[in-house]
C-alpha cells in the first residue's frame, strides 16, 4: 500500500456524524490519528464504536482521552434526557443535553495533540441544519476557534496554521447519510443516542429523532433498533 503523506487528527465519538467524516478522511487518502473521548457520558457505549471504526478503517492511532467533565448536562448528570414525538415537536432552545464547553475543551486538546505531531489539519463532525442547537456546533465558533489556536499555538506563530475541517457543517442529516452509505459507512456500527436502554436507541431523545428523519429523507434503511 502507497504510504499516505497528508496526515490529519479527527474527533471520532462513535456516532453516525463523525463516523461519516472518518470516510471522508479515508478516502482523501489522509494518514488519520484519531481521538475520542470518555466524560463519563451515559452514552459511552459509543466509545466502543468508536474503537470499531477506528480498526476497521486502518487509523493510524486511535487515543481515548479520559476527562472529567462537570455536570449540568443530561448527559453527565443525573437529568431527564428530554423526549419528543417527532422532529417538529423539538423545541428551539438549547436543550439540557447541551455540555458546557464541550467542543471547546475537544478541540482545544485536539489541537495540541495535533501540534505534537505536527499536524495541520483537525477534523470534526458538526452539523448547523439538521441539530439541537448546541452552540458550539455552529461555523461561528470553529472560525473563531481556529483563529484563536493559530494565534496561541507555536505552529500558529510559526505559520504553519492549523486547518479545523468540517465537512458536514452545511449538510442536511439526510445528505450526511447519503455521504456514509457512498463511502460504504456500516451505519450498524454507529450510535446516535442520548439514552440507550440495554442494546437499543431509545428513539426518542433529539439525536434519535434527527436520525431517523434522515434515513428517512435520504430513503435508506436505518439498521437499528429502537427501543418504541
Amino acid at each position: 500500500m502507497k504510504k499516505r503523506t497528508k496526515k490529519c487528527v479527527i474527533l471520532l465519538s462513535g456516532g453516525l456524524d463523525s463516523s461519516v467524516v472518518l470516510s471522508i478522511c479515508n478516502k482523501l487518502k489522509y494518514e488519520i490519528y484519531a481521538i475520542s473521548f470518555n466524560y463519563k457520558q451515559r452514552h459511552a457505549k459509543e466509545l466502543d464504536l468508536a474503537k470499531w471504526q477506528a480498526k476497521k478503517n486502518n487509523v493510524k492511532s486511535h487515543k481515548i482521552f479520559n476527562i472529567d467533565l462537570y455536570g449540568g448536562s443530561a448527559l453527565t448528570d443525573n437529568i431527564k434526557v428530554p423526549e419528543n414525538k417527532d422532529v417538529s415537536s423539538i423545541p428551539k432552545t438549547i436543550p439540557v443535553t447541551y455540555v458546557a464547553g464541550r467542543n471547546l475543551v475537544f478541540l482545544s486538546i485536539a489541537a495540541g495533540y495535533a501540534e505534537s505531531l505536527d499536524i495541520n489539519d483537525i477534523y470534526i463532525g458538526v452539523n448547523s441544519v439538521d441539530y439541537s442547537g448546541y452552540p458550539d456546533c455552529r461555523k461561528e465558533f470553529i472560525v473563531s476557534f481556529e483563529k484563536i489556536i493559530n494565534r496561541c499555538t507555536k505552529k500558529g506563530l510559526e505559520g504553519r496554521s492549523f486547518r479545523i475541517k468540517t465537512p458536514l457543517i452545511n449538510l442536511s442529516k439526510g445528505e450526511i447519510v447519503l455521504v456514509g452509505k457512498k463511502n460504504n459507512v456500516d451505519f450498524s456500527k454507529t450510535s446516535s443516542c442520548y439514552n440507550p436502554k440495554n442494546s437499543k436507541s431509545c428513539g426518542l431523545c433529539d439525536s434519535c429523532l434527527l436520525r431517523q428523519k434522515g434515513f428517512k429523507d435520504a430513503k435508506v434503511k436505518d439498521p437499528l433498533v429502537y427501543d418504541v
